[in-house]
């Protein structure tokens, strides 16, 4: 009688009791986990109630695009949907919904929270969640929209969250300092890997900080333009130091209830920068200077975030790997047989130049390198036909901004 003992991940452990035969047939098999033992009998048919359900989940960020309901107005009175393009806009937002069918969406520029919640409802998003409310100017016109959150799977737990103030006074920032947009964590309880803090963020966006009168009549013209490139340089640079220290100070916030939860965390939002920028490169620290090398390998990788970008062509050039090995083996050299390298798309366009600002930044427990990792970014999809080959009659109302949604595979 031969015992064999097979490692699953997360301390999970199959033995299976075999036969001393020479067909070495499968007689019982036990597994035996952190929370219980069952027993698994000789089927050579899995049990429908032994099949793995929900082997993938969809997670999608989604910037609506001024999501307010008629007769409000956004930003200027004059800014109000008729009737007929309201039905329009939420058609397009339907259409999306129908067709990938994420699980768990983070929204920005929701003016209409009730709106919102009833639309994905009917779409069956049972769980929704906003942390913050829009700004009233003037009875029906709004500004500063929100961030929300919707989900198939339930929400346990919904906070706003709070950056550190004395960390804030130490780089320099002064007291009144806030998030542009209130950040919203949700907690929510998804299939096999179970709470898991979901962050939705809309960092400050690249607009001045600094607003002039662009049609000074008191100036010449010359010393108008000087004003305004004043602003812009000045302003400018003021938007980028809220965006990156939202970044920097959320992130230090998602440090540490990592390390009080030991929960996965998914960071989604429009991040109205480049994430490959220096002001929002700190999202993605992985390395430590000075620090000791055997403790790093150790314990950094599950406080750093990853974009679930780089998780995908990772594991996609993993597979490209394997078939130039396999082809290798098998004596096969055409190369048109072999995968194109995916490239990235745009989520956002401005004229004749075009960007990246959406993004998924994931934990390590759906990253393939990591060994006790639960999923796998198995697909990464830009959906921006609205964007590049728009037809007016069905995209005329729909975003500005591409929508990123990813596919997280159970690891086999």
């Amino acid at each position: 009688m031969v015992l064999v003992v097979i490692k699953l991940w997360h301390s999970a452990k199959i033995l299976y009791d075999v036969d001393n035969s020479t067909q070495y047939k499968l007689s019982k098999a036990t597994i035996i986990s952190d929370c219980n033992t069952s027993p698994l009998t000789d089927n050579s048919e899995q049990s429908p109630e032994m099949m793995i359900t929900n082997s993938t989940l969809k997670i999608a960020t989604f910037n609506l695009f001024n999501y307010i309901e008629p007769p409000n107005a956004y930003y200027e009175f004059e800014r109000i949907y008729t009737a007929e393009q309201w039905a329009k806009k939420q058609r397009w937002i339907i259409d999306y919904l129908t067709e990938h069918q994420p699980d768990v969406i983070g929204f920005q520029e929701v003016f209409s929270i009730e709106s919102l919640r009833e639309l994905v409802k009917q779409q069956g998003y049972a769980h929704f969640a906003v942390v913050d409310e829009p700004q009233v100017i003037d009875d029906f016109i709004y500004k500063r929209p929100v961030v929300a959150i919707a989900a198939k799977y339930p929400i346990v737990e919904v906070a706003s969250v709070k950056h550190d103030y004395e960390l804030a006074s130490t780089l320099g920032l002064t007291e009144d300092f806030a998030f542009s947009r209130r950040v919203l964590r949700a907690t929510i309880s998804l299939p096999h890997i179970g709470n898991t803090d979901c962050y939705v963020v809309h960092f400050k966006s690249k607009r001045p900080s600094i607003e002039i009168d662009e049609t000074n009549k008191e100036l010449t013209a010359e010393k108008n333009i000087i004003e305004i490139l004043k602003a812009n340089v000045a302003g400018g640079w003021g938007s980028t130091i809220q965006r990156g220290s939202e970044a920097t100070l959320l992130m230090i916030e998602m440090i540490s209830r990592r390390e009080a939860t030991q929960q996965p965390m998914i960071l989604m939002g429009d991040f109205n920068n480049d994430l490959a920028d220096g002001v929002l490169s700190h999202l993605l620290t992985n390395t430590l200077r000075f620090a000791p090398a055997f403790d790093s390998k150790t314990y950094l990788a599950k406080y750093c975030l990853n974009d679930a970008w780089q998780l995908f062509t990772k594991l996609h050039d993993d597979c490209e790997l394997d078939e130039v090995a396999n082809e290798s083996i098998q004596g096969i050299t055409d190369k048109d047989n072999r995968c194109l390298k995916p490239l990235r798309k745009a989520t956002h366009y401005f004229g004749a130049s075009s960007s990246v600002l959406d993004y998924i930044l994931l934990s390590c427990e759906f990253d393939s390198g990591y060994d006790d990792s639960f999923f796998e970014v198995s697909d990464y999809h830009t959906y921006d036909r609205h964007l590049i080959n728009p037809e007016f009659e069905r995209d005329d109302l729909s975003t500005d901004h591409g929508v990123v949604c990813i596919t997280l595979k159970l690891r086999e």
